[in-house]
Formats: structure tokens, sequence, C-alpha cells
């Protein structure tokens, strides 16, 4: 994994130092060609009777030819590869114009197109940008502790999990990881949008790339290279730059049927007029660089914005879709709630004690990584109960687990479950119907087929979750729906604070997928929002599945379109108007697109737009673009700094 991170980490900064190059070659030719040719427009404007005519035209010759050889490159190269390009038509219009030997014009027309390609390229680069700052945020050196002493060592190349490694203030975290001594702040806003720092203490995770802030931390490498957080955020960034809105995928196949298309309208306008140079500023026109860019542009921007508030998007091709979700089906634990649960109540049953009900409860969940056993472990701790070594431990999804504690067979799971084990739960019922009307969710307690009792457990919803189903409805998103394991009484209470009336409670994995496909059976498009963990199923079956808090989580990443990074549900109502001003920008980048064109070709071969003016349109329609793309960049400013 480190030779592959590194590999992808040289690779990166190579095309970005590549590229740059380029650009700037590009930029240093138009700027002399430039010269040349301003040069032989000034000397025939001023001084056409002390300059000789000869000097002129050498002059606008040089400067064309030094502007037209990396167009005519491009331009070969794409039919080399059997494609046909923009570069093409332009190609053509500066052929005709050196048969004319009007060299100022070619130069002129040349000198606006490379500025325009160069503008084109730069925004076309926008996602590999994105992949050089996220792998910059992990220091190349990480210092690693061995024999109680400092090294400094490749954090690319040498750098194992379970290596301990030291991060000072001010440093970057070079790997994902457990702090095992001291105490910090940490800035995860690189990964998660969150303004404010995170404390960390010992038991903490940290995440690759984020900044240690106040105090030194040694922690134990979890994660490196590209299995990092970090790693997978970067992988989501290049699918993300590799993927294609349908529009998109529409104007590539159709595209190698405009040039044709073109050059007989630029036949006509010969045919009609005998104009050479009208038939040149048709061409130049007719150049499709805002068409190009009409969409891509927008959809960087999108991006970027999403990015810096810790939304990440597998595949562009899922911002449509995002714009026109009418339903948003929610998973109640972790995701509405904080999913950090706490034992409200031992409720054991008569003859049974306290410290029994809970130490057979926390020795059969001893194994599990539930949130109830978490709950259950750390109230046992805190009561000073001794968990028992479990054998022959099984977990049945949905419903419960089951282990040997000795010679004793026990279950901890719903009441249901243990029902259908042919458990009696009588003696439970007069308690249990008053707790689940409280809110709580209920664990019952069995041991060699007689129940023990109950364990209630509380959830504190999410303060941001009642925000986001009301921002949600004044979208137009109106059925909010709610999916959970829960029994029905727990899960009205949390809906009817949350303004959610549609609840289905009581469900497994496969029954919140089945919820999910009958919605969008009914036509909608449905958004399912989860933990990325049980939730698998149900993110899946949706149009589009978000998952919360994607830390580190595979399953996440996999089974979801969209990963939040942190939990703020606001990001998701915020992320669908966001879906639905790039929809409305890549249209009006295509009217602006269209527009140029038709009108400049129209007025073109009409005689009033000249070869030079017609490159000149050219390279503000492509300006136009960009900028009204970029209007999208600063989205969600205020929502950064809260």
């Amino acid at each position: 994994m480190a030779e592959e991170k590194e590999l992808h980490t040289v690779t990166a900064r190579k095309a970005t130092s590549k590229a740059t190059r380029s650009d700037i070659t590009r930029l240093g030719i138009a700027l002399l060609g430039g010269i040349l040719v301003l040069n032989s427009y000034l000397a025939k404007l001023f001084f056409a009777g002390a300059v000789d005519e000869i000097a002129r035209d050498l002059s606008a010759f040089v400067g064309a030819f030094m502007l037209c050889v990396p167009i005519f490159w491009e331009a070969i190269k794409n039919l080399f590869k059997g494609q046909v390009r923009m570069n093409e038509l332009v190609a053509l219009a500066l052929i005709a114009a050196f048969a004319q030997r009007d060299y100022r014009t070619a130069g002129a027309v040349a000198f606006f197109m490379l500025i325009t390609i160069t503008i084109e390229k730069r925004t076309a680069k926008g996602a590999e940008a994105a992949i050089e700052a996220v792998v910059r945020m992990t220091p190349r050196t990480a210092r690693r502790i061995k024999d109680s002493k400092e090294e400094e060592i490749d954090a690319f190349t040498d750098l194992q999990a379970g290596d301990v490694c030291r991060v000072r203030p001010g440093e970057n975290f070079p790997a994902d990881g457990v702090i095992l001594t001291g105490s910090s702040t940490v800035n995860q806003a690189s990964i998660t949008g969150e303004s404010l720092p995170a404390d960390k203490n010992v038991g903490s995770e940290v995440f690759a790339g984020t900044q240690n802030l106040t105090g030194r931390v040694d922690f134990k490498v979890t994660r490196i290279g590209t299995d990092t957080t970090l790693g997978k955020v970067r992988n989501l960034i290049a699918d993300a730059q590799q993927s294609k809105l349908p529009i998109m995928r529409l104007l590539d196949q159709y595209i190698g049927y405009y040039t044709p298309v073109i050059l007989m309208i630029a036949g006509l306008a010969w045919f009609i007029t005998e104009r050479m140079d009208r038939v040149i500023a048709v061409l130049v026109m007719a150049v499709p660089a805002a068409l190009v860019i009409a969409y891509p542009s927008a959809v960087i921007a999108a991006v970027s914005a999403a990015a810096r508030l810790g939304i990440l998007i597998k595949d562009v091709s899922n911002i449509e879709l995002v714009s026109r979700i009418k339903a948003v089906i929610f998973d109640k634990t972790g995701t509405l709630t904080e999913g950090k649960l706490e034992v409200a109540r031992l409720q054991p049953v008569e003859g049974v004690e306290l410290a029994d009900l809970l130490q057979v409860a926390v020795s059969v969940e001893l194994h599990s990584n539930h949130p109830a056993a978490e709950a259950m472990r750390k109230l046992a701790l805190e009561a000073g109960v001794t968990p028992t070594d479990s054998g022959h431990y099984e977990e049945v999804a949905g419903k419960g687990v089951k282990a040997d504690i000795g010679s004793h067979v026990c279950q901890v799971g719903r009441e249901t479950w243990l029902q259908e084990l042919g458990i009696s739960t009588q003696a439970l019922q007069e308690t249990l119907v008053a707790s689940e009307s409280q809110g709580m969710s209920i664990v019952c307690v069995a041991r060699d087929g007689k129940a023990l009792g109950w364990i209630g457990l509380r959830d504190a919803i999410r303060s941001v979750s009642a925000e986001a189903v009301a921002q949600l409805k004044e979208l137009g998103v109106n059925r909010c729906s709610m999916v959970t394991g829960d029994n029905q009484r727990v899960a009205d209470a949390v809906a009817a604070q949350l303004g959610i009336e549609e609840v289905h409670a009581g469900c497994l994995p496969e029954q919140k997928e089945a919820v999910v496909r009958e919605v969008k059976e009914s036509g909608l498009i449905v958004a399912v929002v989860g933990d990325g963990v049980n939730d698998a199923p149900a993110l899946a079956a949706g149009d589009i599945g978000i998952a919360m808090g994607a830390f580190g989580s595979d399953v996440a990443v996999q089974s979801a379109s969209i990963a939040l990074m942190n939990n703020d549900l606001r990001r998701i109502p915020f992320f669908i108007g966001l879906a639905r001003k790039t929809k409305v920008l890549m249209h009006q980048n295509l009217a602006i697109g269209l527009g140029f064109i038709i009108v400049g070709v129209y007025f073109a071969i009409l005689g009033d737009i000249t070869p030079v003016g017609a490159a000149l349109l050219h390279s503000i329609s492509s300006l136009l673009v960009i900028f009204n793309s970029a209007r999208l960049v600063r989205s969600g400013e205020i929502m950064q700094q809260e």
C-alpha cells in the first residue's frame, strides 16, 4: 500500500508539474507571437511610410507562425486519434488566412484562440488540482517511536500499520490511527468541513491530513496510504473526475457531427458571398469551446463547493438525480439520533438481582460492536460488574445475540425474537409498555429459556435533525420517512419530535430495502440516508444513497452514492439545493455557448463580424461560461463558518 501511495503521489505531482510547464510555454509563445503581430499592426497603422512592407509582413508571419504551431499540433494529434474537435475548425480558418497572405489576421485569431485554449485546459484540470491538494495534506515524513527514540522516516514508503508515531503542534497526521498518549485539539476541516476543531484524547481516532493544533500526541497507526480516510477522499475525487453527466456523454457522442455541419455552412458562405474573410470568421465563430466547458465548469464548481463542506460525490452523474429528489428515507439510530446509546433503566423480573441481569447481558454482548453492547459495557465498568467470557457466540442480524456462559445458554435481543425461540416474556409486559412509550429502546435478557428482565436504552436526537427535515420540506421534498429496527412506540416518539409523518418500525435490513423499493415504485426519486454499515442494502437500493459520518468506512464509500464526512444533516438539503443550482447554471452555460455561436455565425456570414472580432467574441463567450459557473464555488461558506 505504501508503494501504491508513493506512486499516486509521484504521478499526481509529475502530472501537475508537466501541465504547469505546458501552460507556461503556451502563454509564453502567445505573448511573444502576439507582440510580433501587434508590432506589424502598429507599423502598418502609424509607420506605413517609414517601415518597409516586407518587414511588416515578416513580423506578422513569424508571430502568426509561432501562434499557429500549437493549434496545428493539437489538431494533428486529434486527427491521428480519430477525433474531430474544435482545434480542427481553427486550423482550417488559419490555413485559409495564410493562403490569403493575411498574416496579421491569422496571428490575431491564433492569439485569442490560444488564450482560450489555455483557459479551458486550466478549467478542465480542476479535479486534478483537487487531487494534488489532497495529496499535499499528508506530510512526507513521520516521526516513528522505536525503542523509546524518535526516528524520522518516509511516511509513504516506510510507515506501516501498527507503528507508533509522534505528532507535534502545527503538524499534520501522516496516517489514520488511535491516540495512545497526550491530548490535543485537531482541525478536521480538510475532511469533514467542520469549522470548529475537535478535542482528541487517549483512545480518540485521528485521520491522515488533519492538523494537530495544541498538544503533542503519540498515536498508533491503523491505516496507511490509500486505506486512510484521506486516501478514500482522493479516490472519490478521482472517480468523480472520470464520470460524466448523461448530457455530457450525449455532447461527446454528437460532437463528431458538428465539424462537418459547420464546414457545410462555411462552404455555403463561400458559395453565396465568395468572400474568404467571411468563411474564416464563420469557422472561428463556430468553434464550440464554450459548449465544451458549459457542463464541466459547472460540475467542477459544484464538486468543489460540496467537498469544502465534507460532501463527497462518487459520480457526478448523481448531481442530476439529486436535483430531482422528492423523497428522503432516514435511518434512525446514528442518523437522526446521535447513535450513542446509554442505559436508562434496568428492570429485572422478581427474584433476579440488578447486577445479575447486567452481568448476563454484558457477558453475552462482550464481543459485539453494536451501540447497545457498548452502552452495557460502559455501565458494567462504572458499576464494577465483571463480564464472564462466553462461548458459541452467534449474532442474529436485526434480532439479537446468543452465547453460552458456562453451562447456561443465554440470549440478549428483541422481545419478539425471544418469543420466536419459545421463551415467555409475560412477566415483562407490565413494565415494557410504559417504558417504550417514553421513547426507550428495549433489550430483553434470557437465560436457559427464562426471561431475566429487560434493559432500557435511550438515544439523543441530533440537534440539527428537526431543522434538516424542515429545510427538506421547504425544498419541496414532502415525503420524509424513517425506517428503524426499533419498536413502533419508540419510533413514533422520535418521529413526532422531528416532524416526520411516515414511520416504518421493527425493520430488519432486508425490510428496510423493501420499503425503499416500494417508495421508488411510486415514481419518486428517492434518497436514503444511513450510517453505511447495517443500512448498506437500503443505501444501495435508493436512487441516491447518502452515507453519514463516513470516517474510514469502506462499506459507506462502496454502497452509497454520496459520502458525508460529518454528521450534520443540514448538508443534505444544502446539497439538494446546490444540485438544482448546478442544473440551472448548466442550462445557462449551454444557452450562452449556443447563443454566441448561432448569432455570431449569422453576422459573420453577413460580414458584420471580422475574423479577429470572431476570435475575440469566442474568448468572451468562454470567459462568460467560466465566470457564470464560478458563482457556485462560494456556495455554503456561511454553513462552513457555523
